[in-house]
């Protein structure tokens, strides 16, 4: 995958990005292996149980250079060009992710949804901690003209010939900001944008209508995933003065079934579907059937369809075929590719949510030693080959 991002380079040995905020943005390259099938359920990422990772049942980092922008532009045109479409598939993760929590994610994302088109992270400076909730919100804001700017490149780029974006989360926030930048500054938006997938999207409602109406009538085709038992965009509504927050809408009340209706936005509610973490903060990415739904309408081309025809026995009859799929799970702190993980700060994810007086089990996942040495470059004194 490709990666650009606004995130600084991080300061220990064998880590390469931090959760700190760099003056511009910075570029890699990594290549991920990813074990068999058989070896693990779709939406689920393998960490290494011991060192060094067994390829046959973990994930871990082949290659992780980081190039400048001119090495990053020709790696996407080589890329675009192996591609049977010439498409490309950028992904923006949310909030509390590490960098290493959205490379890893991402290559799962990309391995199981069977996806032809090139892999493009977008990762912005997320502290990775429940507790950074402010810091990661305007850490949104600050990347803004970074993803339009990358959004922009692959607008001009006649090699690109059609894009599609993914987003989770708060990184919604920062998807759309970057949409409406460019529709504003372009009077409209590329008409090689197809798809924009919103899952879990932490945007308060009456934003979302005002920057949808600022992008113009030339817009990508809009699928929006709810859950109203999404319980940490509930904590979220509680944050930002009880106003509802778009991931946990009710597509059949009103004015929200018109208003979507209108502006010929899908929406698939998720809310009776049971997969996930125990926020149901990330059903879109973990549920096998809910991914390959969405692959299986995308590599056709077909707009998705709602969740009413896809829920039960109906997803799994319709579910055959490649996946081109969205989200990661940013609910929970996840095991690393690339950076060193610091054991007092990497705190796991129950106790988090139980220090903001939620009552969580089996949400946690702690981390032993051998995941945080796998998270580090081969070769560094930290964690020698």
């Amino acid at each position: 995958m490709l990666v650009a991002t606004t995130r600084g380079r991080a300061d220990k040995p064998g880590e390469m990005f931090s959760g700190e905020r760099a003056l511009t943005p910075n570029f890699a390259e990594i290549t991920v292996s990813v074990p068999p099938d058989s070896a693990r359920k779709a939406g689920e990422v393998s960490w290494p149980r011991k060192l060094p990772p067994n390829p046959a049942t973990d994930f871990a980092t082949v290659k992780a250079q980081e190039i400048d922008r001119p090495a990053a532009e020709n790696w996407l045109s080589r890329s675009v060009r192996k591609s049977p479409d010439r498409s490309v598939l950028v992904f923006i993760h949310g909030f509390n992710n590490h960098f290493e929590d959205a490379v890893f994610r991402f290559a799962q994302i990309v391995h199981d949804s069977g996806a032809h088109s090139v892999p493009v992270l977008a990762t912005w400076p997320s502290r990775g901690s429940l507790l950074a909730y402010g810091y990661d919100r305007e850490s949104t804001n600050y990347t803004r003209n970074a993803v339009e700017n990358l959004f922009q490149y692959l607008a001009r780029d006649p090699q690109v010939k059609e894009v599609s974006i993914l987003a989770h989360s708060m990184g919604n926030w920062l998807a759309l900001e970057s949409l409406r930048q460019m529709a504003i500054r372009n009077d409209g938006l590329p008409s090689k944008f197809k798809n924009v997938m919103l899952a879990a999207p932490d945007v308060d409602v009456d934003v979302f209508r005002s920057q949808i109406i600022d992008m113009g009538k030339q817009r990508p085709r809009f699928t929006l995933f709810v859950s109203r038992d999404d319980r940490a965009l509930a904590v979220s509504r509680r944050v930002w003065g009880n106003v509802s927050r778009l991931g946990a809408i009710d597509p059949e009340q009103s004015p929200y079934k018109e208003e979507m209706a209108a502006n010929d936005i899908t929406v698939i509610d998720l809310t009776k579907v049971k997969a996930g973490d125990r926020l149901h903060h990330s059903k879109f990415a973990e549920s096998p059937e809910i991914v390959q739904l969405i692959g299986a309408r995308l590599s056709s081309g077909q707009a998705l369809t709602d969740s009413r025809l896809g829920l039960g026995d109906h997803i799994v009859a319709a579910t055959a075929g490649a996946a081109h799929t969205v989200g990661a799970a940013a609910g929970l702190v996840a095991s690393a590719p690339l950076a060193v993980v610091d054991q007092n700060t990497r705190q796991n994810y129950a106790h988090h949510v139980e220090t903001l007086g939620m009552s969580v089990s089996g949400g946690g996942s702690s981390r032993t030693a051998a995941n945080n040495c796998n998270a580090k470059v081969p070769g560094t004194k930290d964690c020698p080959q």
